[in-house]
């Protein structure tokens, strides 16, 4: 089992509170993010970026390593991902995540490669997580 965390912390609340999100690898680093890095153009993060960046990069893993159970050793693959958020009632939504792929992979035919692709996506962690099982546990201090 491998569990990885990060936090963030939020100060004020609404359009006016700020906060910083941060991973336990030091990647991010009390890295900003508010309203105005959601829906704006601020400098900092956002949870959707952050979820594209991470179904992105799981994706691509799970499909490199599929292609070499299957026997392929030479390649590339590029992944970009674009989650969207959509008003939902009085709230938002994430309702998509598109996975778009270029790759580059020497004796391959374009149906197996598709199999392989499929089966990459459907199986990622990331994939999974996003029809998870969510847990809170909370504490407060009033």
């Amino acid at each position: 089992m491998t569990t990885r965390s990060g936090s963030a912390r939020y100060e004020g609340f609404g359009k006016d509170g700020k906060g910083h999100v941060s991973t336990q690898s030091g990647v991010l680093s009390d890295t900003p993010y508010a309203f105005n890095t959601r829906f704006g153009d601020e400098p900092g993060t956002n949870p959707e970026e952050l979820i594209a960046a991470a179904h992105a990069s799981c994706f691509t893993m799970a499909l490199s390593f599929a292609l070499a159970r299957a026997g392929f050793s030479d390649g590339t693959l590029e992944t970009s991902a674009k989650v969207t958020l959509d008003k939902d009632g009085d709230g938002f939504s994430i309702t998509k995540s598109e996975l778009d792929l270029k790759a580059t992979i020497a004796g391959i035919d374009a149906d197996q490669f598709a199999a392989i692709a499929a089966d990459a996506k459907a199986n990622c962690p990331v994939s999974k997580v996003l029809n998870a099982e969510i847990s809170l546990t909370h504490s407060l201090n009033s």
